[in-house]
């Protein structure tokens, strides 16, 4: 056996049934949104100075970390978004990361009127194990918190 470390491309993939319909929760997925649902983020704004083809925006984490996302995809029909992180401060220590946010309605069944969301985040093969359990965690509060945002907006819509 060599001394090389193993090397893979690592993936996230979280998921969630969140308890409002789809468009309460796809109202969220925007990537200048972020801010409104996402608790670790305290500010999305979008970049400046891009073309008008390239949609970027700049999270502000309250950790004090900063990357810039570029969204790759985005439909309405689909409900999905996928995008990229081109910057970071402080730097990554890998080489890329894709993310994909999908929705589906629930349409029967107990859990009917709801949402089923699923993100997945692809990894380049140097992202470490960390890096990745990280993101779970990440991944996981992101989706609760977007679920909070989700249930309390229909709340508001049925007063």
């Amino acid at each position: 056996m060599s001394g090389k470390p193993f090397s893979f491309i690592g993936e996230v993939v979280e998921s969630a049934v969140i308890k409002a319909p789809l468009s309460f929760v796809w109202h969220f997925i925007k990537l200048q949104e972020f801010d409104k649902f996402w608790s670790a983020i305290s500010k999305a704004e979008h970049v400046k100075g891009t073309s008008d083809e390239t949609d970027i925006v700049r999270w502000t984490f309250k950790d004090g970390n900063v990357i810039e996302v570029k969204q790759d995809e985005h439909s309405n029909l689909e409900h999905l978004i996928t995008f990229s992180v081109i910057n970071a401060e402080p730097e990554l220590t890998y080489s890329s990361v894709v993310n994909t946010i999908r929705l589906w309605p629930v349409t029967s069944g107990e859990f009917a009127n709801t949402t089923f969301i699923r993100w997945s985040t692809r990894f380049s093969s140097d992202a470490d194990l960390g890096v990745i359990e990280d993101a779970k965690y990440k991944r996981q509060d992101a989706l609760k918190d977007l679920s909070k945002a989700a249930e309390k907006m229909l709340a508001e819509e049925r007063k």
